[in-house]
């Protein structure tokens, strides 16, 4: 599990391997992790947008961005959270991601970001 806490807005980060749609012989190392957004400020923000950066231990890295998080660009109001679940393939049997979200100040309409802390994903087998 990863944790962060910056410009009031927690992020925790579970994480699991998906043996049933893996394949160690085809390079295709899926996971799946759930992130939980706590809103520790005193007023809603919405969540904009997000970058990732994925790395595929030996064979590089790749960005992703877009608009919200699993098609929703959710308000979080204060002391409450928001928790969604999304995959991803590595063509590693070791590797991590890292990123940031960007949210909007709905008591002020500022924008700002918060890193999304590192996390690392691995084949189980590995770790024998």
């Amino acid at each position: 599990m990863s944790n962060t806490t910056a410009l009031g807005i927690s992020i925790e980060i579970k994480t699991w391997f998906r043996n049933d749609l893996s394949s160690d012989t085809d390079s295709s190392f899926i996971h799946n992790y759930e992130i939980k957004i706590i809103n520790n400020m005193k007023y809603p923000v919405r969540l904009l947008s997000r970058e990732w950066s994925v790395r595929h231990l030996i064979h590089g890295g790749s960005k992703v961005k877009g608009e919200g998080v699993v098609g929703q660009t959710p308000i979080i109001f204060p002391d409450e959270s928001f928790v969604y679940t999304s995959g991803c393939e590595l063509l590693s049997a070791l590797g991590y991601m890292q990123g940031k979200f960007y949210f909007k100040n709905l008591g002020n309409d500022e924008v700002f970001e918060v890193r999304i802390p590192r996390f690392y994903m691995y084949f189980p087998p590995l770790l024998n």
